[in-house]
């Protein structure tokens, strides 16, 4: 299984602060069953944002430790990016990882807002060539008062991330709940930790893919973890036609 979201590398950000740490998240991820993994370091967020350079050397180091302990793991650069009106030139001129070397791009909103300007974002990235995927919409307040913000953004040429944490319940019911209404109107593609550590905020990659399978969803497990394979071999997604928002009740 490949995890599309995660924060890995130590001393950065708001994940491990050591690399001893880093190491035990990585072996944990192997009894998750994880195969590979992105490290996506955020990137233009308020409080963090993780050198182009940063993220490739640490990864390197850390994938040589795995083959010397023999960790049956793959390690992939990447970045969780804030979104913000440069992101193109950023990438253009280096300096924001793609998810391991892909057309894909991992993009965060503001956790209480959709910006005016991200429905130009997103079609200026897709005109480039670039794939949006917006992580944890579920997560995001906004998207939770008026779903039809999220439809939108899909139709224009996003796709959507969520989190396993959300599905297993790990911020709640009310998250769950709608993590759960999100992908049953075909409004998520893929699946994503964003682990941080193995207490406050630990994988759950499991425990999340059984929350589906016990409501009857294991076409959406398959569906999901293709589609994360489908991003490390930048193929195209699997994409559901959206239940329209616009003409459904089925959130309330």
């Amino acid at each position: 299984m490949i995890d599309l979201h995660s924060h890995l590398l130590w001393n950065v950000d708001d994940g491990p602060t050591t690399m001893e740490q880093t190491i035990k998240m990585l072996n944990r991820a192997v009894e998750e069953g994880i195969s590979e993994i992105v490290a996506t370091s955020h990137y233009q967020h308020p409080l963090y944002s993780v050198d182009f350079s940063e993220v490739h050397q640490k990864v390197s180091i850390l994938q040589l430790e795995l083959l010397k302990n023999n960790i049956p793991l793959t390690i992939h650069q990447g970045h969780e990016v804030r979104l913000s009106t440069n992101i193109l030139s950023q990438y253009k001129q280096l300096s924001i990882h793609s998810l391991a070397g892909s057309d894909y791009m991992l993009i965060e909103l503001p956790s209480n807002s959709v910006p005016y300007y991200t429905s130009h974002i997103i079609q200026e990235l897709t005109f480039a060539g670039i794939i949006p995927i917006i992580a944890h919409p579920e997560r995001n307040r906004a998207i939770y008062a008026n779903p039809r913000l999220l439809e939108d953004l899909i139709r224009m040429g996003a796709f959507t991330q969520i989190t396993a944490g959300s599905l297993a319940g790990n911020y709640g019911r009310k998250i769950q709940k709608f993590s759960l209404k999100l992908i049953e109107a075909n409004l998520i593609h893929t699946y994503g930790s964003d682990a941080h550590n193995l207490t406050t905020r630990p994988f759950l990659f499991n425990e999340g893919l059984k929350v589906l399978e016990k409501r009857g969803l294991t076409d959406y497990v398959k569906l999901l973890l293709d589609n994360n394979r489908c991003v490390i071999k930048n193929k195209p997604l699997t994409v559901l036609e959206p239940v329209s928002v616009k003409k459904s009740k089925w959130l309330f």
